[in-house]
């Protein structure tokens, strides 16, 4: 049978056919995102001219598109002209494109000024430095990405993640909870399966790439529409559906798990839905994933639902719902599991999800608002069952950790967006969000036992239901101040009900065009975020009585600074310098003299629970310099080399400068891809990527041995904080696969397998304290894991 499908295979490869696809999209003026009626669309680099016009809504479809990847020019008088390379175009499903076009700069008539887009530039026009734009292509393209788009982030300089267990994103040293996930222009919680409260990563994504459009990822000196964070922004768009067709997509994977979406027309004013829905293969086989032997059970809802234009403006409804749960039943496990142990069954069930209604109105020809209102949550329980004594007459089992924790928040978004002029825009706004939070977490870990029962005493950690209020304003604007140097300025100002604390954050930005190949770059930002919150609810015992000495702790601080040279070395290569430093303060150290920072914190499933009385006395920073070199898909062929050489540090109360955990002290990736079209038409494509992956180890706190023993948990040398770190992380991974469009109907089928970490290399996850053998154990992360994947498209 095996021999059979793949013969079959082979000879679908040699089917000649006439068959073509549909490029289609919208045309937008990318100041006041007004569509551009008239504006023309050609089809570069075929034999017979191919074109057309849009119409009154700047919609275009372009017809009779021959399948592969192919190039667009997009043109309007009296605005600079793109071209838009590598759209892919296959027999399954219409491609879609959204253009914007900038008003050139003294408003010619007659002569226009073509460039070439790039994926070094932002959607958002109002970011000046640090930023990178990705598709869905490059997110289900690049070999060991799993289909996440946490995992793609990894491979953009200034990004560490030598983690192959969590999706955490590490960008320029911050720890990964200085990330602000924004969805369709809101803050969501943390979009991810398995996720815990104040966390930003987890094992699996809860984000499906095939929903996305281009998104924008931000690594530094952000504009003055983002808040409250200090690391970095990963500001993601929903696509809308196919407005003239129905299409649908079957898809299964071993970590994206198995798939279906529906897209298509809605009503009779170009509207659109899109939805889909996935479940975890996991499930469906029963065997273990990601570095352990226990089953994860996922699964994930995405929709997008577009109502059209009306005489009320475009209204349009999103959301994401994902639930997880996994158990660990100590008799399974392995000895070398990532997240559990063997004298223990633990419990973990985690939901995410996040519905919004959005609405835009144009006001004139060169203004409009853009209002959302949102409801969303993250939840997680999780429950440990321990066994004192176990295999032997005496054997019990207590239980030894609970939590159960809900964050929700409503969320009210208004923004208005006015072009000046050819030369100015202006942007202002204010962003609500209304937080609840019931937590309730337990834990006998390192506990003394004062009742006298013989066990660890079940000491309340945290025990709230609280409600708290986060505003943040804005104001910035565009200044095209010559042909050649462009200014974003704007201020950000956030308050919050809980500390009572208000702060301004001024921002700016300048750009520098050299020539049409050399451009410099300028940027500056302060930016705040509090503290994580299961730090602020924290309790501490006095008197008999318990208090949360945190809940008053103010902003964390973050001053950026950068540099930037880009360059357009040829045709398709582009290369890019960025040197940066951020300046921290505000930390939350101990009160007495300690190596502990809350910098420190968010890199796995939880908080330390014993810090208390914190105050906002602890410094650190953040320098490196960053290299890109990309070859754009083009000829058949991609390249990216991404190299970050970088330091982080931060200073507890005791005054000491260490080694944040983050200080990899340098990151280099390297991908690389090539496509071989198949067949006497040519319709076909085998494809193969591959991507290196160096990085230094992480550092880490050595355990006190002697210690641990005598108390039976884990006790470290915290006056040696961060003093070691773990060998160089390694990786290679390989994916190949091929691409079959169908000679005669809307149809494609895709398959890929990709192996990743095909050395099989013994990468380090971590040293702890086995309380059952009593010495410490080195575990490793995963090692050769084979990934699959099909596609079908209709």
């Amino acid at each position: 049978m095996k021999k059979i499908t793949f013969i079959l295979v082979l000879l679908l490869g040699y089917i000649t056919s006439a068959q073509t696809g549909i490029v289609k999209g919208f045309v937008v003026d990318r100041q006041s995102e007004a569509p551009l009626p008239g504006a023309t669309i050609e089809l570069l680099n075929v034999e017979e001219a191919i074109g057309v016009i849009t119409d009154i809504d700047g919609y275009f479809v372009l017809e009779n598109v021959p399948l592969g990847r192919q190039t667009i020019r997009v043109s309007f008088i009296g605005f600079e002209s793109v071209t838009l390379p590598n759209i892919v175009v296959t027999s399954g499903k219409d491609a879609s494109v959204n253009v914007s076009l900038t008003e050139a700069f003294d408003r010619l008539d007659e002569i226009i000024i073509t460039s070439e887009t790039s994926k070094a530039k932002a959607i958002n026009k109002l970011t000046s430095v640090s930023a990178r734009q990705f598709g869905v292509e490059e997110v289900t393209r690049f070999s060991g990405g799993r289909s996440d788009v946490g995992r793609l982030a990894a491979n953009f300089a200034g990004v560490s993640a030598p983690d192959d267990s969590r999706n955490d994103i590490v960008i320029r040293g911050n720890s990964p909870v200085g990330l602000l996930w924004r969805l369709e222009g809101i803050p969501i919680p943390s979009p991810n399966h398995f996720s815990t409260v104040g966390t930003t990563g987890s094992p699996v994504s809860a984000l499906n790439p095939n929903l996305l459009k281009n998104s924008d990822f931000i690594t530094s000196a952000f504009p003055s529409e983002y808040g409250n964070a200090i690391g970095g922004v990963f500001d993601l768009g929903f696509r809308k559906g196919n407005i003239d067709d129905y299409e649908f997509t079957g898809q299964v994977g071993v970590f994206s798990g198995l798939e279906a979406m529906a897209e298509g027309p809605l009503g009779k004013n170009n509207g659109s839905f899109l939805v889909s829905g996935r479940y975890s293969m996991t499930s469906i086989l029963g065997i273990g994933a990601g570095g352990t032997s226990a089953i994860p059970n996922y699964y994930d809802v995405s929709f997008n639902i577009d109502f059209g234009k009306s005489k009320l403006g475009n209204f349009s409804l999103f959301g994401i719902v994902g639930f997880s749960d996994i158990e660990f039943v100590g008799d399974d496990i392995d000895e070398d599991d990532l997240f559990a142990a063997e004298d223990e069954n633990s419990f973990a069930d985690s939901g995410f999800g996040v519905i919004g209604l959005k609405h835009k109105v144009s006001i004139g020809n060169s203004s409009f608002l853009k209002t959302i209102i949102a409801r969303s949550f993250a939840a997680n329980e999780f429950q440990a069952d321990r066994f004192i004594n176990k295999n032997t007459a005496e054997e019990r089992i207590i239980k030894y950790t609970e939590s159960d924790n809900t964050e929700s928040r409503i969320t009210f978004s208004t923004l208005f967006n006015s072009k000046l002029s050819s030369k100015s825009t202006l942007r202002t706004g204010i962003l609500i969000e209304n937080f609840g939070i019931e937590s309730v977490q337990r834990d006998r870990e390192k506990q003394p036992d004062i009742n006298g029962d013989g066990d660890p005493d079940l000491f309340t950690f945290i025990d709230i239901d609280e409600g708290l209020t986060v505003i943040q304003p804005y104001i910035q604007g565009q200044f095209r101040l010559t042909k050649k140097l462009t200014l974003n300025a704007g201020v950000h100002s956030q308050y919050s009900s809980l500390n009572e604390q208000f702060v301004i954050e001024p921002r700016a930005g300048i750009n520098y065009k050299i020539d049409k190949n050399h451009r410099f770059s300028l940027g500056y930002g302060i930016h705040h975020q509090p503290v994580s919150l299961p730090l602020l609810f924290l309790n501490e015992e006095i008197n008999g009585a318990l208090k949360q000495t945190n809940r008053d702790l103010d902003f964390v601080r973050s001053t950026h600074y950068v540099l930037g040279y880009d360059v357009k070395i040829s045709k398709g290569w582009r290369g890019k310098i960025e040197a940066y430093y951020q300046d921290i303060d505000n930390a939350a150290v101990e009160p007495f003299l300690s190596s502990y920072s809350s910098l420190n914190e968010g890199a796995d499933f939880g908080f330390e629970n014993d810090r208390v009385s914190l105050v906002n006395e602890g410094t650190g920073y953040n320098q490196g310099i960053e290299l890109t070199l990309e070859k754009f898909f083009r000829d058949g062929y991609y390249g990216l080399l991404t190299t970050s050489l970088f330091e982080s540090k931060y200073k507890g109360s005791d005054g000491i400068e260490r080694n944040t955990p983050f200080n990899n002290g340098y990151v280099l990736n390297l991908l690389a891809g090539k496509e071989f079209t198949i067949g006497k038409a040519k319709k076909n494509v085998l494809f193969f990527d591959t991507k290196v992956t160096v990085s230094g180890g992480r550092y880490y706190t050595p355990v006190n041995l002697e210690a641990s023993q005598l108390v039976g948990f884990e006790v470290l040398q915290e006056e040696r904080a961060f003093s070691k770190q773990n060998d160089d992380y390694v990786r290679w991974d390989v994916k190949f696969g091929y691409k079959i469009n169908s000679a005669s109907k809307k149809r494609s089928h895709q398959f890929y397998i990709d192996l990743q970490n095909v050395t099989n290399n013994a990468n380090i996850f971590t040293r702890r304290y086995n309380r059952l053998t009593n010495q410490v154990d080195q575990v490793d992360q995963i090692g050769f894991f084979p990934d699959f994947g099909y596609r079908f498209q209709f």
